[in-house]
């Protein structure tokens, strides 16, 4: 089941490359439902928050209607970073289960590892190196084309 989400997170990633967002794909499942599928728009909404994470979390709250998102797990493509993971355990998000590591930006190990950090409300389940390799290269390739462009 957890690769079954995680493949739609890809798609989700792939349809930000598209249209040449960094592709970071994003799912949010509870009780077998999807209640969120999102992928980057920071370039799209020229807005510096507009990652995945944070927009599936805002549409889950929407269909849910409540910023609680208790019993959901959420599948992300890569390694959140400290604002959406925060944005993770604010919602109180049950699992987390990344593709690829982080190492720019990583807050579940890359970097540091916002889960043991005591005293704060919240620790979701982390799960990594979910389809890593399908995760990564979809990053690795983007960039690649990019810095082709580029010469």
């Amino acid at each position: 089941m957890i690769e079954k989400y995680m493949r739609i997170a890809i798609e989700e990633a792939n349809k930000a490359k598209d249209i040449d967002e960094v592709p970071i794909g994003c799912v949010i499942v509870k009780d077998d439902t999807i209640l969120a599928k999102t992928h980057n728009l920071r370039e799209s909404l020229n807005s510096a928050i507009a990652h995945a994470e944070i927009l599936a979390i805002e549409q889950a709250c929407k269909k849910l209607n409540t910023w609680h998102l208790y019993g959901c797990d959420i599948y992300i493509t890569l390694e959140p970073c400290p604002m959406c993971a925060g944005a993770i355990m604010q919602s109180r998000i049950k699992n987390v289960y990344f593709g690829a590591n982080n190492p720019k930006g990583g807050s579940y190990g890359s970097n540091f590892n916002l889960n043991k950090i005591r005293g704060l409300n919240h620790y979701p389940n982390v799960e990594k190196h979910i389809l890593e390799e399908e995760c990564s290269n979809i990053l690795k390739e983007y960039f690649k084309g990019k810095r082709k462009k580029l010469q």
